[in-house]
């Protein structure tokens, strides 16, 4: 196994794209070989992505009663849980919160919305709040506001969005027992009209929704395909209510050999950790950051809390990491 992994490493490292046969066999390593598999990634995330991690800081502008029925989610309106609901956020409320994370050193703001897609009125309202937190602070922007028209796209574009994130969440080959108002395909199909219009592509999914090992390979290789440049790796933290609220949780160390491989398909992309590290990694959170990845969601999630920001810088610096500047 050590041979394989460094042989793969190696590879890709000399600028090869590795196949699903590559890197297949790795899914059976344990123990010291995850290792030697994240040491490997790591020099790959190095060699590709230089010392820098990304931090982004999320707003949930608007949650709950969403249409859609997508088994982990507890802003879904099909399940009964404790989730907060609230309409959209008032545009000077959104600006204040903007502020305030790039005071704690961010570089990249999210707007997140629930829903299949915003009506006029709340998108003319997030189009406004954006250029105003372009023209008042450096932060980077992205959005998370459902499926978009190519209009919409481009009004996003016009206000200085950059960046914009759509979930597939799961493999294709899973994704029919995740959700069933909407498919796989239908969230490409956004991807798609992103993609024509320049923005870069964040684009990832969760781990631990009952997917096979070889499932999480093919989510890998999807968003290869799909030429996605930041990848947010999300770990199941179940919610009381939904479909999945007893998920067994993935291991610790699954979930470190899971990021290094992803890592060696995806060299050159940010991959950020993101929902669920806290429950999940727990004391292994820095070891993520040794395995390959270069991201972190810092902050507040959707419908969870995250960890103190502070404790995240302490974390990069201790590891010798920089922040990436916006």
């Amino acid at each position: 196994m050590r041979k394989e992994i460094r042989k793969i490493g190696e590879k890709v490292l000399e600028g090869e794209n590795v196949g699903m046969k590559d890197v297949f066999a790795l899914l059976e390593a344990q123990g010291p070989d995850i290792l030697d598999l994240a040491a490997v990634a790591n020099r790959v995330r190095e060699e590709f992505n230089g010392n820098e991690i990304d931090f982004c800081s999320l707003l949930s502008v608007k949650s709950g009663r969403c249409s859609e029925d997508c088994a982990f989610c507890a802003q879904s309106g099909h399940y009964k849980t404790e989730a907060p609901v609230y309409p959209l956020m008032d545009m000077n409320r959104i600006v204040e919160e903007a502020r305030e994370a790039q005071k704690k050193g961010t570089g990249r703001f999210c707007l997140i919305t629930s829903g299949r897609e915003l009506n006029d009125k709340e998108f003319e309202t997030i189009l406004r709040a954006l250029g105003r937190i372009r023209k008042e602070t450096t932060l980077d922007l992205d959005c998370s506001l459902g499926t978009l028209s190519e209009e919409r796209a481009e009004g996003l574009k016009k206000v200085g969005v950059t960046r914009y994130n759509h979930n597939v969440e799961t493999s294709e080959s899973h994704f029919p027992r995740i959700c069933s108002t909407h498919s796989f395909r239908d969230r490409v199909k956004t991807i798609e009209v992103l993609k024509d219009r320049g923005f870069s592509i964040c684009c990832g999914g969760i781990i631990g929704l009952g997917e096979s090992p070889q499932q999480r390979l093919e989510l890998a290789f999807s968003l290869r395909q799909l030429g996605i440049d930041c990848i947010p790796l999300n770990i199941l933290n179940p919610r009381p209510g939904t479909p999945l609220e007893h998920s067994e949780s993935i291991p610790p160390m699954e979930i470190i050999k899971t990021i290094s491989l992803f890592r060696l398909v995806l060299p050159k992309g940010t991959i950020k950790i993101a929902g669920g590290r806290e429950a999940n990694l727990r004391d292994l959170q820095s070891l993520a950051l040794l395995a390959g990845a270069n991201g972190l969601i810092v902050g507040n999630y959707l419908t969870t809390p995250g960890r103190n920001a502070e404790n995240d810088f302490r974390m990069i610096k201790d590891l010798g990491f920089k922040l990436r500047k916006s």
